[in-house]
């Protein structure tokens, strides 16, 4: 799951960011309006965890833009401010949920599983795909009943490749979603590569098929 983390408290974001980075989450940070902006114009994100006052604007405008870039993206705003009035516009604007400061990163995390399940995940928990099922939550794989060990990075270009079935991705695309603002496209493609082709092996050696299809000069496409 890729997560976009707004919020201009230094120590708060960095404790949200290393708290969802040990939970297996990809995670990308703003502490301003403008880098939030242009971070949500240029990447994809699962769930967007949305500070209301930054010092540059409010969060409340960021709204738009992120549902007139993916009407399936989640939206948690955060706030300190505990008025009905507050929460009300929030939700009218298109927000998800609503989270009081200060807040348990659990319960944030408990919430944002949650978004999950519901929009990428269109409610289930499970993930299947001929004889394989795939547990996004648990980070579990399976074929034919038999758990089946994969990396944790080869386990998140799966979900990710699963999720966008039958769409043609850029090597950039995948590479940000699996690192997020560390991504290098000069250090990560090989990695990327390496990774692709162990769960390629995988895959084929299990069940016969080739799933991952290279589409020449544009990325690679899941299909089965």
């Amino acid at each position: 799951m890729k997560l976009l983390l707004v919020e201009d408290e230094p120590v708060l974001v960095e404790e949200m960011e290393q708290y969802f980075r040990s939970h297996g989450f990809s995670c990308d940070q703003a502490v301003t309006f403008s880098q939030a902006e242009d971070k949500i114009l240029n990447s994809r994100y699962d769930v967007v965890v949305l500070d209301i006052t930054l010092p540059d604007g409010t969060g409340m405008d960021l709204i738009a833009d992120i549902r007139q870039r993916d009407a399936e993206t989640g939206i948690v705003i955060l706030s300190a401010r505990n008025s009905l009035s507050d929460k009300l516009e929030g939700l009218d604007l298109g927000a998800d949920d609503y989270l009081t400061k200060p807040f348990f990163l659990e319960e944030l995390s408990a919430r944002i599983n949650a978004l999950y399940r519901r929009k990428t995940l269109r409610g289930t928990v499970e993930i299947l795909f001929d004889d394989f099922t795939i547990e996004p939550l648990a980070k579990l794989f399976f074929y034919l009943g038999e758990p089946v060990s994969l990396t944790k990075k080869e386990f998140e270009m799966l979900v990710y490749f699963v999720v966008n079935k039958n769409r043609v991705l850029s090597k950039a695309s995948i590479s940000e979603h699996l690192w997020g603002d560390h991504f290098d496209q000069h250090v990560n493609f090989d990695t990327l590569y390496m990774h692709l082709t162990n769960l390629r092996k995988k895959l084929t050696r299990l069940s016969g098929k080739h799933y991952i299809k290279t589409v020449y000069g544009i990325g690679y496409k899941f299909t089965c």
